[in-house]
């Protein structure tokens, strides 16, 4: 084989493997559009008491057996944020993004928006403030705010 036949067999693996993940991302855009969707069409304001929350596979001991069953191994095999709350008179699990996992109080109520078991987001809480910040987070905040503080002064 020469160098010619080398770059054609290059170009024509390389154009595949292109055209491959652009069907797999518009299968995949779809899905996320349907989901959001249901979402949308599901949505309902709930007061909550979280009991706990964690990070950790599914499985039938933690999750309902009918949803349990119905969800994809790709799901089952990655963790979740799962929060065991008491909305109403049940205790129930619910599966939650990192951002609103990371701002929901344990031992507290709260309002959120739910969507079936999914928790879309918290109501009447500022979740800029109440997140966890990191050490650097934290530094840069309070150096901007004494800045700000001695530009004040400087003014008056």
């Amino acid at each position: 084989m020469n160098l010619p036949d080398i770059l054609l067999i290059v170009t024509i693996v390389v154009v595949l493997v292109v055209v491959l993940l652009y069907q797999l991302n518009k299968k995949s855009m779809r899905r996320m559009i349907q989901a959001q969707d249901f979402i949308d069409q599901n949505r309902m304001t709930v007061q909550i008491f979280v009991i706990d929350k964690k990070q950790e596979r599914p499985s039938p001991s933690n999750m309902p057996k009918a949803v349990f069953a119905q969800m994809p191994a790709a799901v089952k095999r990655k963790k979740a944020n799962l929060i065991r709350a008491k909305a109403g008179s049940k205790i129930v699990t619910f599966i939650c993004d990192k951002p609103v996992y990371e701002v929901l109080p344990v031992k507290k109520n709260v309002k959120v928006v739910v969507a079936g078991m999914y928790i879309v987001s918290v109501v009447g809480m500022n979740l800029a403030d109440k997140k966890k910040k990191s050490i650097s987070e934290k530094v840069s905040a309070k150096l901007s705010q004494t800045m700000s503080d001695n530009s004040s002064n400087g003014k008056k």
